[in-house]
């Protein structure tokens, strides 16, 4: 009798411990401080997913390095799902060209699972400057008896790549001035200590919207439904400055297959869930699933393309 009871307990105790490692959150890993855009898009993700999964998904932020930081803690964690990352381009495709050494792996770290979103990269001003679109700006740039200066959220983000392409395209007089994430750079902006910003278009949208920020012209290849009224930089005669800075997420390398496409099948129906895909569009989002294979060859592509763009211009952190 003492030995069933023995074994009853043990069986409760493993049926305890299994239920709780079951009901234990997933962190959801966003390699950039609370309030970006990249946190914003991962709340809305985290609590779609909590439902479906009847399972909390806390996003963790792990933020420093260009995203360097949450990416090497994604990339040793175990491959069971209870670790995921929703990145920007920057860890996978940029900060491998930029760095001579990384604390992670980022061609065997990670298993895509899926784009989440696309996001346009909009040029955006104090509401009190002058120009009333970036043609505008590069004239009065270049009346300047000093070059502007241009805020980024660091060295070799896509804000600063995408400045750098927007100076060699329209010959602006303008001076790179780095900080460390968008939203020192945004509240300088609002300042007006810094003259411009380029960002994404979900941490910029509400405050083009409410007339706190002038949006000057759009580094995408076409108007975006959210802001009809912003020209793309090729409408107004500066040529070939189109960046996305895409949001997609991405597991440890030690995930098995068939758990990936279990995540990818989950993904794709939480982004088809109206009220998601409502308040991503809401944000300035496009939402843009991809099959894990998709994502793979979409940060193989664009870290060939900024690799040649930081070599070119001989990009790198001090």
């Amino acid at each position: 009798m003492f030995f069933k009871r023995i074994v009853c307990a043990s069986v409760l105790a493993l049926a305890a411990s299994g239920a709780a490692r079951a009901q234990a959150p997933v962190q959801l890993v966003v390699a950039f401080p609370p309030g970006g855009p990249v946190d914003t898009v991962g709340r809305v993700l985290a609590a779609q997913l909590s439902k479906q999964w009847h399972r909390p998904v806390i996003v963790e932020n792990k933020a420093g390095a260009n995203g360097d930081i949450g990416a090497a803690y994604v990339s040793s964690a175990a491959g069971d799902g209870s670790v995921l990352f929703l990145t920007s381009v920057g860890a996978v495709a940029i900060s491998p060209a930029l760095y001579k050494s990384l604390p992670y792996d980022p061609l065997k770290g990670f298993k895509p699972i899926s784009k989440i979103v696309d996001n346009a990269t909009v040029f955006v001003v104090n509401k009190t400057n002058p120009a009333v679109d970036a043609a505008d700006f590069v004239r009065r740039s270049r009346e300047a008896g000093s070059p502007v200066p241009i805020g980024s959220s660091g060295v070799g983000s896509i804000p600063h790549l995408t400045l750098e392409m927007f100076a060699q395209a329209s010959k602006a007089n303008v001076m790179h001035v780095p900080y460390k994430g968008a939203a020192p750079v945004i509240n300088d902006l609002l300042g007006n200590h810094v003259a411009g910003f380029f960002g994404d278009v979900p941490g910029l949208i509400n405050l083009i919207k409410s007339g706190q920020l002038k949006a000057l012209g759009l580094a995408a290849p076409a108007r975006l439904p959210q802001l009809p009224n912003v020209p793309t930089l090729a409408e107004q005669g500066i040529p070939g400055v189109q960046t996305n800075n895409w949001y997609g997420l991405l597991a440890p390398a030690a995930m098995s297959p068939a758990l990936v496409d279990k995540l990818n099948a989950d993904v794709r129906a939480a982004l088809r869930t109206p009220a998601v895909r409502d308040r991503l569009e809401q944000l300035g989002c496009q939402v843009a699933p991809t099959s894990p294979q998709q994502l793979a060859a979409l940060i193989a592509s664009d870290r060939r393309k900024w690799s040649e763009l930081i070599k070119r211009n001989n990009i790198h952190v001090d």
